[in-house]
């Protein structure tokens, strides 16, 4: 994925259109390679984790933001332990959609950064849902 279209997708409050178009093809496409809904529901399941740690306080933010990073190495070994080329492509997106959201100094800008990460990764998933995936 251009990496242009992904800093629009995770930055920019307008990138609602491009999210959508970007998270049909690759659902679609990870449907077509025949990727699981539960090889992609152990990254999501995290990242929802995380989620709802975000926002209870400051600190529980910082461990958050931690776990976050930590999911990086987790979507790597995922990305070569599982058969196929799809999990390695979705991680191709994910991880530098997270480094968008990690880079990002601003707190408030991070938390939106974060909260269009899950909403992109979530969009990924009902699509691919939504093209038969299993």
């Amino acid at each position: 994925m251009n990496v242009n279209v992904l800093k629009e997708i995770i930055t920019e409050p307008q990138g609602a259109e491009i999210l959508v178009k970007e998270a049909d093809d690759l659902g679609k496409n990870f449907k077509n390679q025949g990727m699981t809904t539960s090889q992609i529901r152990a990254i999501f399941s995290e990242v929802r984790q995380i989620q709802g740690m975000w926002d209870i306080s400051p600190e529980s933010r910082q461990k958050a933001l931690r776990r976050f990073i930590l999911l990086k190495p987790k979507m790597a070994y995922r990305a070569r332990k599982e058969r196929g080329r799809a999990v390695s492509t979705l991680v191709e997106v994910l991880d530098p959609a997270a480094d968008l959201v990690i880079a990002e100094q601003d707190t408030g800008k991070q938390d939106a950064n974060f909260q269009r990460f899950v909403e992109f990764f979530e969009a990924i998933l009902a699509y691919h849902k939504a093209y038969g995936g299993r």
